[in-house]
């Protein structure tokens, strides 16, 4: 892949503007570009930590509002990134169109600046931003020194994305549409030649109406493979076997990791406690004749929280061994990944705090993935288990109300805060579930589900009822407006 790169001339200086800069990805993806030599300028609506912070920190300039005399002052830009929020029509778009600029969504960029000989794609329904980091990471202590792109932000990497000029990527591939013209999903940009796959199943019904259309998209993402790519894939998921039951995979080598008895590497023994998990992986080496098969089995340490972590973690392990990086480096590195902020991040520990509460952000945005959430934290802790839940857009459609089925049985209370205000059209004869309603929606199973609308009322009666060993786990895909900073001010004021 060529990729246009900065001269070593101010003058020949290279100038990237990214037309909503905010963004998780996007902001990392512009201190890519600062870090590799490029001016980079950009623009959003507004601008808030920790992303101010970041770009503040790495000298990013940036501004708020769409204007397109800040955008070419000193010269138009070579070229402008388009971020998916930012709209087709806003100000700063229309001048780069009709001054010739060229202009790319985020996925473009990366699959024309960032894609490398060796491209290593981690896709899947859910675990693949926390694989794609983690991966990224062995790579990094490997010394392959790659180029990466994850959707969150570290809490082991400098930030969420990196260019550099060596043979190895590591992406996050989102199969979300690519930009508001674009609705290819963003990894059919990535061209992978090593791909993890760790779960297919039903999800954006907002985009992809069916089920069937949903799969048909990581069908093709398997077609794409080259004849001699490989997939690491998640053996004990169902939507994967189902989806190699119609796709034709030739020559491409598939490696199989889970509890599945067929798996190459497979995981077992995972035992977890308030400070992370342990487990077993079992490297199963088969030959012809079979009795000459033999096995490794390796122990791995992690800080992360979350059983569902050793099968994120087993893939990654996979992949990583089978390019030949040393157990000895994988399990390292590992052990030193603390995983990314909003994935069971604790906000506050009850193990030091005074309280004795822990509070927990996650983005957790589906039933399936707040379900999954609640049943390790009820492993984990004895307490009660307060949630505060917002959905994603997919899971406000009335379509995915059945969904929400026995979903939060493991928590002692849902709340359904004040929702994101939607863009509906007037004549929608389906328009999404609100928060009352939703919160209706879950009392179908669960006794204790309410609708607050009130953050202030919200934070004052999570703080007035919680005690020592309960647990507070906000799951959502938004920011909760200060309620979590709330809740852990009022029940852990300063000394």
């Amino acid at each position: 892949m060529s990729a246009i790169m900065p001269s070593s001339s101010k003058n020949d200086q290279k100038h990237i503007h990214i037309i909503g800069i905010c963004g998780v990805a996007t902001s990392a993806l512009a201190i890519a570009f600062h870090k590799k030599g490029w001016k980079v300028t950009g623009s959003d609506k507004g601008f808030f930590p920790p992303v101010s912070t970041e770009l503040e920190k790495h000298s990013v300039s940036f501004y708020a509002g769409w204007h397109p005399g800040k955008m070419a002052e000193g010269g138009n830009p070579d070229i402008v990134m388009i971020g998916t929020a930012s709209g087709s029509q806003n100000p700063e778009t229309i001048y780069a169109q009709e001054h010739g600029i060229q202009t790319y969504s985020y996925p473009e960029i990366l699959g024309k600046f960032f894609v490398k000989e060796n491209s290593l794609v981690v896709c899947g329904t859910w675990g693949k931003t926390s694989s794609a980091a983690l991966l990224s990471h062995i790579l990094i202590m490997a010394g392959h020194d790659p180029s990466y792109m994850f959707g969150g932000i570290s809490l082991t990497h400098e930030s969420s994305a990196c260019l550099t000029d060596n043979s190895w990527n590591v992406f996050e591939g989102d199969e979300y549409r690519s930009s508001p013209t674009d609705p290819s999903p963003k990894f059919s940009h990535y061209h992978p030649t090593h791909l993890l796959l760790t779960a297919v199943s039903w999800d954006h019904a907002d985009l992809y109406p069916t089920e069937e259309a949903y799969f048909k998209e990581f069908a093709k993402l398997i077609s794409n493979i080259p004849a001699n790519g490989v997939i690491t894939l998640n053996a004990d998921n169902e939507g994967i076997a189902r989806l190699l039951c119609d796709v034709h995979i030739g020559d491409i080598r598939l490696i199989r990791y889970g509890k599945a008895l067929d798996s190459e590497y497979r995981y077992q023994s995972v035992e977890q406690t308030k400070q992370g998990i342990s487990f077993y992986i079992t490297h199963i080496q088969r030959t012809q004749p079979p009795s000459q098969s033999h096995e490794e089995r390796y122990r791995i340490d992690s800080p992360l929280l979350g059983a569902f972590q050793a099968e994120n973690i087993t893939g990654c392990f996979a992949l990583a061994h089978k390019i030949g990086i040393a157990t000895e480096t994988i399990i390292s590195a590992i052990a030193s990944f603390h995983g990314l902020k909003r994935r069971l991040e604790k906000r506050l520990d009850g193990e030091t705090a005074r309280s004795g509460v822990t509070v927990f952000d996650d983005i957790a945005h589906s039933p399936e993935k707040a379900s999954s959430v609640l049943a390790n934290l009820r492993r984990i802790y004895d307490g009660k288990i307060y949630v505060i839940f917002e959905p994603n857009i997919g899971g406000r459609e009335r379509g995915a109300a059945e969904k929400y089925d026995t979903a939060f049985k493991d928590c002692d209370v849902v709340i359904i805060p004040r929702l994101t205000k939607l863009k509906i059209s007037n004549d929608d004869t389906k328009p999404p579930m609100e928060g009352d309603e939703l919160a209706l929606t879950i009392s179908r199973t669960h006794p204790d589900a309410r609708y607050i609308e009130d953050d202030d009322s919200l934070v004052k009666i999570i703080s007035s009822n919680v005690k020592k060993g309960d647990v507070v786990a906000f799951l959502g895909s938004h920011g909760f407006r200060g309620m979590i900073e709330g809740v852990i001010d009022s029940i852990e004021p300063e000394a």
